[in-house]
């Protein structure tokens, strides 16, 4: 974290008074306050130090055990609290269109950082320290501060030292957060302040808030550094072609909430022949350097656990059942019985389970390494569609910038069950990007045009086609066909395919894509629109489709136009 002395210094470049914030005029001395309340906290008497391994047994203490030997431990708020997240500090920091809640928070603030800094000199707090990736170029060193004013909340700190990494040699920025479940709930916010590494987490005891919290910080501060915060898992593969040479693909998957993206990053593809194999880097945000390496951040997968199935997922389950993997709102009943398809407590259950229980399929290092050192690298950006869209694409460099800027799905009964099934959109499939959306779109462009030679984009659609719905006056959703869906293991195959290079293209009679034409494993032939709509069904959801993605392209006036344009493909 910046000292004291250099805040002012930085945020004097905002203006010498303040800097206006959803027009209200924050003085700069509100961020000198924050950093000087932080420092002073690690040296107050009512914050202590435990070892790892005692807040992991004071933790287990308010834990349900299974009967697998791991703990399972319940929040009340079991989603992130974006709507009352609000970041704080200069023109490329604040958030552009601010909602009546976040003007709130910010008319508050001052109030609010009064009381902050008057309650942590009061409640007894514990402090860990870790450090978010393992590298010796940008590996931050991140703090977590949390009252015990509940004891139970001490899990937060164990949930942290579980994610990331013990090793006290960091290279970077530091980051801090400063975590106050029992703030009143009518007050509840999630204050960012990127400019000095410090956010406040008051009136959630969700743990995504600490994850997301440094890797959101991490995210902002690589940008500085000329790299790119990607919400994406990352594997190697070594797949054998056609002409039976045996080649290693680093792989990127893009992927919002409820797409698929841990399962496919966490999947062997059924890669089994000599030499064949993959191994697990990442499954949530690595820092993209401009020579193609992708650099990690967890040693620890914050995953979701809706359905999680031996059969399907072997790999994820085994870890979410290992000893060492912790469990957040799955309900599990007073035997120790595990229900992972339960959803009485939320449709958001979570688990953080550990690289090292993927076993022969954990790659040695978190970091994928430079494009020069691989053969190819895959980037894929899975999204979720019912209707129209393809199972699978092959984009241009411009049609995967245009499709990162898009970041599409549809809503799942896990992120907001009243909204199930409408379409969503997040620019790089990242809720956390701070600042301008168009920069990153180019960061990404230009990225991609660097290493055109050694790049191949794809676009794979997890949820299927054919889905045909009709809506009430009221706006009420009725699904009067339902959607094919790709299953798991037919879009391992083709992935399996695409890695192998043995995929039949063609071009597709409706979109300005090459689609697969076959595809060993997969019966392509489920997948053809006209076994569900006619031409002009077809056409118009097509139409509609082109035109709303056009529509939401033109918000982004900072980005390539080449991009803007691919945006119709």
């Amino acid at each position: 974290m910046l000292s004291a002395g250099q805040i002012v210094t930085h945020t004097r470049s905002l203006g010498p008074e303040g800097f206006l914030y959803g027009g209200k005029k924050l003085d700069n001395a509100l961020l000198t306050q924050v950093s000087a309340a932080v420092a002073e906290l690690a040296n107050l008497p009512n914050v202590s130090r435990p070892s790892p391994e005692e807040i992991r047994a004071d933790a287990e203490r308010f834990g349900i055990k299974t009967k697998y030997g791991n703990y399972n431990f319940v929040s009340s708020i079991k989603n992130r609290s974006a709507a009352v997240t609000v970041y704080v500090g200069g023109p490329g920091v604040a958030q552009t269109s601010l909602t009546q809640k976040r003007r709130e928070i910010i008319e508050s603030l001052p109030e609010t950082l009064k009381l902050v800094h008057s309650y942590i000199k009061k409640a007894p707090f514990v402090r860990v320290e870790s450090t978010m990736g393992d590298n010796d170029r940008f590996a931050p060193r991140c703090t977590l501060y949390v009252s015990t004013y509940r004891k139970e909340m001490v899990r937060l700190a164990h949930m942290v030292n579980q994610t990331l990494f013990p090793n006290p040699n960091y290279v970077g920025p530091e980051f801090n957060i400063v975590y106050i479940p029992e703030w009143q709930e009518k007050d509840r916010q999630i204050l960012v302040f990127p400019e000095i590494g410090v956010t406040y987490v008051l009136g959630s005891d969700y743990y995504g808030e600490a994850k997301k919290g440094f890797l959101r910080m991490g995210m902002w501060h690589a940008k500085q550094r000329e790299m790119l915060g990607l919400h994406a898992g990352t594997k190697v593969i070594r797949a054998c072609g056609r002409d039976g040479k045996l080649r290693k693909l680093g792989m990127v998957i893009f992927g919002l909430t409820a797409t698929g993206k841990t399962t496919h990053s966490c999947h062997n593809h059924d890669l089994n022949g000599e030499g064949e194999g993959v191994e697990i880097v990442q499954d949530d945000v690595v820092f993209w350097d401009k020579d193609g390496s992708a650099l990690g951040t967890e040693r620890g997968f914050y995953i979701k656990t809706e359905g999680l199935d031996p059969n399907i997922q072997p790999l994820l389950y085994n870890a979410a059942t290992a000893p060492d993997a912790i469990l957040e709102n799955v309900l599990v009943d007073y035997r120790g019985n595990v229900y992972f398809d339960d959803q009485t407590l939320t449709g958001n259950g979570r688990g953080i389970i550990q690289r090292t229980d993927l076993g022969d399929y954990m790659s040695k290092s978190i970091n994928l390494p430079p494009v020069d050192e691989l053969d190819g690298l895959i980037m894929a950006f899975i999204v979720r569609r019912n209707t129209v869209v393809p199972i699978c694409s092959k984009l241009t460099p411009e049609q995967a910038a245009a499709a990162f800027m898009l970041g599409e799905s549809i809503e799942s009964s896990g992120s907001d069950p009243r909204r199930a099934g409408e379409s969503v959109r997040e620019v790089g499939t990242n809720p956390f990007i701070i600042g301008d959306e168009s920069q990153e779109g180019n960061i990404f462009y230009n990225f991609v045009k660097r290493h055109s030679g050694k790049i191949e984009c794809y676009m794979l659609n997890t949820g299927g086609v054919g889905e045909v719905v009709a809506r009430d006056l009221d706006g009420t959703r009725h699904v009067k066909q339902r959607v094919t869906r790709v299953q798991i293991p037919e879009m391992a195959s083709i992935i399996r395919g695409i890695a192998r290079g043995t995929i039949e293209w063609q071009e597709d009679p409706y979109w300005m894509v090459e689609t697969p034409k076959a595809v060993e494993g997969v019966d392509m032939s489920r997948f053809e629109l006209s076994r569900f709509y006619d031409t002009d069904q077809i056409e118009y959801l097509v139409g509609e489709l082109r035109l709303d993605r056009a529509q939401y392209m033109e918000r982004f006036t900072g980005l390539d136009p080449v991009i803007r344009k691919a945006a119709e493909m």
